[in-house]
């Protein structure tokens, strides 16, 4: 393994890790429309670092049930609370003529933890997704699904809502999972959660996203990569941990490109059908979502791409 360059004795980030501040007509166009209808972005609220990239780009990922989490995750910058605002009803409609006025072909929603809910919210997460295919009925979505404490009735109702990609994700390796997620989320809970989903539907593609740079060792992740494929996963995103505040859990190690390269190939030989691997790779990531799009519209027309 390419040797992590420690983050507690280089206090800047390491060159790649760089990035422009955002602007542009079409960032702000989107932010416009974010605030005017009272939407929530997890570019936003997770302070990812290709907000301008992506906005620019015609692209944002959408965070359903407002920006409000029931979890404390240490790695997230998104607000917690016990029992966060009523949900909006108008958000299905709000969203589905957002997205028309964008013009895309592919979008990527997540979501917000809503334990205090008696669904967690599971139905108006399923609501919003057909109300975006009304309304956009070429229009590809992913949804990023809470692990809805392994209650997989609920995970049920958000798969019958027919998304194109069913995305749940496993964050870290298992020895640290109780350090870095929420105390109700379990590392082999949400491979469940992932293997359930195949078990009810095995034409269903799925995605799952590792964050590096928490103290994991590499043998690690690999065992980590070895039980998603366990359960099917189709598609797998790795990516750095950036720490969001002071608050929050401190990055051990900065994992430089060749290593996010080796596991890359490393994935691919494992049986993913894609792995976007890299510095600055989210779980909502421009290259994967070409690729996923690129494949289903092959699979539809009965040519299909891997």
């Amino acid at each position: 393994m390419v040797q992590p360059v420690s983050a507690s004795k280089k206090i800047q980030k390491p060159r790649w890790l760089k990035v422009p501040f955002p602007g542009g007509p079409r960032y702000a166009w989107i932010k416009d429309k974010v605030v005017s209808l009272e939407l929530s972005t997890v570019c936003e609220e997770a302070r990812c670092p290709n907000i301008g990239e992506c906005w620019n780009g015609g692209t944002a990922t959408f965070m359903l049930m407002g920006d409000t989490c029931t979890r404390g995750c240490r790695f997230c910058s998104v607000h917690s609370a016990k029992e966060p605002a009523p949900l909006d009803e108008k958000e299905p409609q709000k969203l589905a003529e957002t997205l028309g006025q964008m013009k895309l072909t592919y979008v990527v929603l997540t979501t917000v933890d809503r334990d205090d809910l008696p669904d967690q919210g599971a139905g108006h997460i399923a609501g919003c997704i057909r109300a975006v295919k009304i309304k956009n009925p070429e229009l590809l979505i992913e949804i990023l699904i809470p692990d809805f404490r392994g209650e997989m009735p609920l995970v049920q109702k958000v798969l019958q809502a027919k998304p194109s990609v069913l995305a749940h994700n496993i964050e870290t390796v298992e020895r640290l999972t109780q350090k870095v997620r929420d105390r109700r989320a379990g590392y082999h809970q949400s491979l469940e959660v992932l293997g359930y989903i195949k078990k009810m539907n095995p034409e269903q593609l799925t995605k799952s996203s590792i964050m590096l740079g928490l103290g994991e060792t590499r043998d690690e992740v690999i065992q980590t990569m070895r039980d998603l494929r366990d359960q099917n996963v189709n598609f797998l995103t790795i990516g750095q941990y950036l720490q969001p505040s002071t608050k929050h859990l401190d990055v051990e190690h900065y994992v430089s490109p060749e290593e996010f390269g080796n596991l890359e190939n490393l994935g691919l030989e494992m049986g993913f059908e894609y792995v976007a691997s890299g510095p600055l790779v989210r779980s909502s990531y421009k290259a994967a979502e070409y690729f996923i799009a690129r494949k289903l519209k092959n699979s539809s027309s009965g040519n299909y791409a891997t």
